[in-house]
């Protein structure tokens, strides 16, 4: 059947193969639905068990398998028999706030003294500068710790060196050939690393570190000899999951079993700042996949975007509530000043994208566009136009950039190709977001080859999106059963994206506004069976006239189901994501 959609977005149904919707089953007990989601998602039969269940146990290789990681671990070790001080520098995004927070954490817990360094995105840029490291030297650093940056920052690293410091990186992000001499270079997406785990982000990198260092440690005797109790590196767990979560990366394999596990450590709410800031949002449910992007998430970032860069991580590392609440505090007023920047700011951008919509992919340039919330903005037109966007802030001569990208266009790897090529003064990402510096007088250029480069990739260039349907179900199916058994292939994220379902045949009833952006609305279908079922931010798109009870119109819904928790009672709902109308 043909849906046509009244925001322009064709609608299409995953994939799948029956015989193996019938083995699955057969193997596993499993229902229809069950073993039809696990399908469309390659599950297959021998995967099952991991899949559902996913242990760390089953799913954790040996660290050791990164390059480096006994290097590394052999410099960390060292350190640490010797008390030095160790400096951290973490990068201000939510990655690497979890990374610097389970290093600090775990120093901490070992009697080793640790310091930490949050650059400024405005004032420091990202990654390991000159004057950076002089900053974290002169807080007492005897070896220094890079997290969710360091793979190129082939000038700081020389520099801490000259000065008798070594560096070890834990990193995620686009290597090039040549890596920084002498120093420990940890990162799965180095091009000589064949660990196959480079789907990681810097909060799993770190983990695999400290599971590798805490081995070491016993082998030694360390424990035993100074006395010292052994951490449980498993209670990091729920640090790992929220930057897994936020850094958008595949939510597949380890992964899975990083925020699967997460959550269950994030419930015994033992991180006081992950707890408080959960405390002041009054959640009335326990804390999911959702809940560490769109709620944990945005607030951590809004320090790096338009506030202060360390607070994300001061908060993860807080032992004292009150300090914690006061960091809340602050954080919930930057989110609130990041959402009235980005409103402000999306309006021009969004004007300006208008013009080039024949582009294959947006170059978007403005003077003093705001640094903090171009990457945001970047994701959003990303989204409206199913194109790469890149969005350059300019300073005079020269402009900082955030990318994103839809699936099949590597920006890391293009953003890398271009420092290469002299186009960019700096640069690096991974597959679906980047950040540059660029000169002014070399945008046109670096615009020609990003579009040499999408052309070349062989995706389509279409302002049409394809929206993607788990399956057809009734109104019926809207029940706490059937949503449990949707949630057993839960957490849901990239990778693993949240069954899509479309309902057929149905009638507006009623229509009520909330807080002037979303509808609640009450739908009926053809044999009277009635749903509820939420729209959100629809006031203003083509979804409101079709909302609103005066339409009249017979429409199918395409969305998701949701929980709605409130003083204990549990109603499940529908969030439409999108509307097609039945042709009378």
């Amino acid at each position: 059947m043909n849906y046509t959609s009244v925001t322009n977005r064709n609608w299409k149904f995953k994939t799948f193969d029956t015989k193996e919707v019938e083995k699955l089953s057969q193997d596993h007990s499993l229902d229809e639905i069950l073993s039809k989601l696990l399908a469309i998602r390659n599950i297959k039969t021998n995967e099952v068990k991991n899949f559902l269940n996913p242990l760390l146990k089953n799913l954790m290789p040996n660290p050791n398998i990164l390059i480096d990681m006994d290097k590394g671990v052999e410099i960390v070790y060292k350190a640490v028999i010797q008390n030095k001080t160790i400096g951290i520098f973490g990068d201000y995004d939510v990655d690497g706030a979890t990374s610097t927070a389970m290093l600090s954490k775990y120093f901490s817990n070992i009697g080793i003294k640790s310091v930490f360094y949050i650059p400024d995105r405005k004032k420091d840029g990202y990654g390991p500068n000159i004057n950076s490291f002089k900053k974290l030297i002169s807080l007492g650093s005897e070896l220094i710790i890079t997290v969710d940056c360091g793979t190129v920052a082939f000038e700081a690293i020389k520099y801490a060196q000259e000065q008798n410091i070594d560096v070890v990186v834990l990193d995620h992000h686009q290597s090039e050939i040549n890596l920084p001499n002498g120093c420990a270079v940890i990162n799965p997406n180095r091009l000589d690393d064949d660990s196959n785990l480079n789907y990681l982000c810097s909060a799993g990198v770190t983990l695999m570190f400290l599971v590798s260092l805490n081995g070491h440690l016993r082998k030694n005797n360390w424990f035993i000899k100074s006395k010292n109790n052994e951490p449980n590196v498993v209670n990091f767990l729920d640090l790992v999951s929220l930057g897994t979560v936020c850094d958008v990366v595949p939510l597949v394999k380890l992964n899975r079993a990083l925020v699967y596990q997460g959550l269950k450590i994030l419930v015994k709410r033992k991180n006081i700042g992950l707890k408080t800031l959960y405390d002041t949002c009054n959640y009335d449910e326990a804390p999911n996949a959702y809940h560490l992007g769109f709620v944990f998430g945005p607030r951590i970032n809004a320090g790096g975007r338009v506030g202060k860069s360390s607070y994300g991580a001061e908060l993860l590392i807080s032992d004292d509530v009150q300090t914690a609440y006061k960091i809340v505090q602050e954080l919930n007023l930057f989110n609130k000043q990041r959402q009235f920047i980005e409103k402000d700011l999306w309006a021009k951008i969004d004007s300006e994208a208008q013009k080039y919509g024949n582009d294959p992919v947006l170059v978007l340039s403005g003077s003093n566009w705001h640094e903090g919330v171009i990457g945001i903005i970047a994701s959003r037109i990303k989204e409206k136009y199913n194109k790469p966007a890149f969005i350059i802030s300019l300073v005079g001569d020269t402009g900082k950039g955030s990318a994103r990208s839809i699936y099949g266009f590597d920006v890391g790897k293009a953003i890398l190709n271009a420092v290469q090529s002299n186009l960019l003064t700096k640069g690096g990402g991974h597959k679906m977001a980047g950040g540059f510096t660029i000169k002014k007088i070399k945008i046109d250029q670096f615009k020609e080859f990003l579009f040499s480069k999408f052309q070349k990739s062989g995706l389509l260039n279409s302002h049409v999106k394809n929206i993607y349907a788990d399956s057809i179900i009734s109104v019926s199916a809207l029940n706490e059963e059937f949503y449990d058994k949707i949630n057993q292939i839960a957490p849901f994220g990239t990778g693993n994206s949240e069954p899509k379902f479309i309902i057929e045949n149905l009638k507006v009833v009623n229509t009520k506004l909330l807080g002037f952006k979303h509808f609640k609305v009450i739908l009926c279908d053809r044999g009277g069976q009635s749903m509820t079922a939420v729209s959100f931010n629809s006031t203003g798109t083509n979804l409101e006239g079709y909302l609103n009870k005066k339409s009249y119109k017979m429409i199918n819904i395409l969305g998701k189901m949701a929980a709605n928790n409130w003083k204990g009672k549990r109603n499940i709902e529908f969030i439409i994501d999108d509307i097609s109308v039945i042709k009378d």
